[in-house]
């Protein structure tokens, strides 16, 4: 399997819903206007494909100097396991640079998941819930 990995490209948003429900993302994926919005509102963006097939995506916002949020990273069920969502945080991560940290809020299934590919947890977090 050739998984080709691109920074150059949003990917459109009923590939992202697509991908989102069969990765079991918790996203707003009913409303393809605010995946849309959230897309074109990211500064840096990583897709995996598999032909003409989005099979990964690391969406962030970032300053490129200090800090990155990662806040989306998700996989097809069937390409889990496969190294690819590692892959989408190590090219985050070589674009980002030596001197910007990279950070992320887990869903609860991945919480076992970021240990393993570089992730220290933290106890020092804070946030406030959206409205909807």
């Amino acid at each position: 399997m050739n998984i080709n990995y691109r920074n150059d490209r949003i990917p459109d948003a009923d590939q992202v819903i697509e991908l989102y429900n069969n990765a079991g993302l918790p996203r707003p994926t009913g409303d393809r206007d605010r995946i849309e919005a959230m897309y074109l509102n990211s500064n840096f963006i990583v897709s995996a494909w598999n032909g003409d097939l989005l099979v990964g995506v690391a969406r962030s916002l970032t300053d490129y100097h200090w800090s990155c949020y990662l806040a989306d990273l998700a996989v097809r069920e069937e390409y889990k396991a496969q190294g690819i969502g590692k892959r989408l945080i190590e090219l985050t991560k070589e674009k980002m640079g030596p001197t910007c940290m990279i950070l992320l809020l887990s869903v609860p299934d991945a919480m076992e998941y970021y240990p393993k590919v570089g992730f220290e947890k933290m106890n020092s977090a804070f946030w406030m819930k959206r409205d909807r």
